[in-house]
């Protein structure tokens, strides 16, 4: 299976390869999100996500930045669900 990837340039020409862990649209904000990784780890040993709005029409555009409230909290809320959906599969039942 292919990794869906795309590489960003920083200020300083430096390049990092992310992948991308899946995208949403949003009824409630009327945008499409895309998280993505680039598997680096924080201070306490998880990796790094981040979240951007994106055109999905439009493979070429930039990123935009998620400035508000709501829209990190949508955002949240669906990665504490895909995190509970992979935990369930991964822990064995007490049965």
């Amino acid at each position: 299976m292919k990794k869906n990837t795309f590489t960003m340039i920083d200020d300083k020409g430096n390049e990092t390869v992310y992948d991308v862990l899946f995208t949403f649209d949003s009824d409630e904000t009327k945008k499409s999100y895309i998280v993505y990784t680039d598997n680096t780890k924080d201070e306490e040993d998880n990796i790094q996500v981040y979240a951007s709005i994106y055109d999905p029409e439009n493979p070429n555009s930039k990123f935009e930045a998620i400035t508000t409230e709501k829209e990190w909290k949508v955002i949240e809320t669906i990665l504490s669900t895909l995190q509970e959906e992979v935990q369930k599969k991964t822990t064995p039942s007490e049965e």
